[in-house]
């Protein structure tokens, strides 16, 4: 996929991509237990399209060949790593706003 594309469907550069992978990758999230059908680069388009589209976590699990449970706690998971991270930020609504 183009640099233009990957950003247009998922929302963020390939480098941005590449720095969460990293960041979710050190904090070591599904080190123990069963592990997850999906990879960790995965889980993250997972979670950027979700956040991207808004649309349900029942018509993302079945794109992604998860049961719509799981697709909420890989979302809920990678936002918590990420956020906890402190390296993103999403810009606050006003300035959505006024960006159009």
């Amino acid at each position: 996929m183009s640099t233009s594309d990957f950003k247009r469907t998922y929302g963020v550069s390939q480098e941005t991509f590449q720095k969460m992978i990293e960041v979710v990758l050190k904090a070591k999230i599904g080190k123990r237990g069963c592990h997850s059908k999906l990879s960790i680069p995965d889980q993250i388009l997972l979670t950027l399209q979700y956040l991207r589209e808004y649309r349900t976590f029942f018509h993302i699990a079945q794109d992604w060949g998860v049961h719509e449970s799981t697709a909420y706690r890989i979302v809920r998971r990678i936002e918590d790593v990420l956020i906890k991270s402190e390296e993103f930020r999403l810009p606050s609504q006003r300035q959505l706003q006024k960006s159009g």
